[in-house]
């Protein structure tokens, strides 16, 4: 699996490189992983009317510099800035005998895997796609910590997840996150305080874990030139 660091980059631009890489793969290429920061954007999928869990005014969002962009993944509204890790896994279901469903959940339990070595004990929620954990600071609610969603065109998939580092918690509220109401979002900073790992540590640490629960090709990091 090559890994291929995008720094910081606006959605739309990502989004090119990830159908540029989906291409690729799908004509017999080296699966790829992006990992990439976006600037800040609110994001939406497929379902009808799914646009309704925005609810921050137009011009609120224009006075925030917030985007918002309709996407062609699955899942409901989410929101993408700094200190968020989004990594767009591109990879051939069938080389991996995984079907759409055995796809999310691999993604969800490394994201498990990944985060235990930092000290997060986090988990699946039943009621929800996404990997969630007890916060200290909310209660000890169970939060959700990675949103989770994918698109899969012939046999490759596209989009990802979005792992809260460090981001401001705070935009989350201008939308109902994944439209599920009343549930809280959190972050490896709400969750570890100073024993917070940096977004670099956090990429390399998804990046190892990728590769073993996609194994089967060699692995090399470059950064796409700006």
């Amino acid at each position: 699996m090559l890994v291929r660091d995008l720094g910081t980059m606006e959605y739309r631009a990502a989004w090119r490189v990830q159908e540029q890489a989906h291409d690729k793969v799908m004509n017999g290429a080296e699966e790829q992983l992006l990992l990439v920061e976006h600037l800040p954007v609110i994001t939406y999928g497929r379902r009808p009317e799914v646009n309704r869990n925005v609810i921050a005014s137009p011009d609120h969002l224009k006075e925030l510099g917030v985007d918002v962009v309709q996407s062609d993944r699955g899942g409901d509204v989410t929101f993408h800035g700094p200190g968020q890790l989004v990594a767009y896994p591109i990879v051939r279901l069938n080389g991996h005998a995984l079907s759409v469903g055995g796809y999310v959940r691999r993604l969800e339990e490394t994201v498990i895997a990944m985060l235990s070595e930092f000290g997060v004990a986090a988990q699946k929620d039943t009621c929800a796609i996404g990997v969630w954990a007890r916060d200290p600071t909310q209660g000890d609610e169970l939060a959700k910590v990675c949103a989770l969603g994918v698109r899969i065109r012939r046999g490759v998939s596209m989009h990802g997840i979005a792992l809260n580092v460090e981001t401001d918690l705070q935009l989350f509220n201008l939308i109902i996150p994944c439209g599920l109401a009343g549930r809280a979002v959190t972050s490896l900073r709400n969750l570890l305080d100073e024993r917070t790992p940096s977004i670099d540590e956090v990429k390399r640490a998804l990046a190892s874990r990728m590769m073993e629960a996609f194994a089967g090709s060699t692995s090399a990091v470059a950064r796409i030139p700006r």
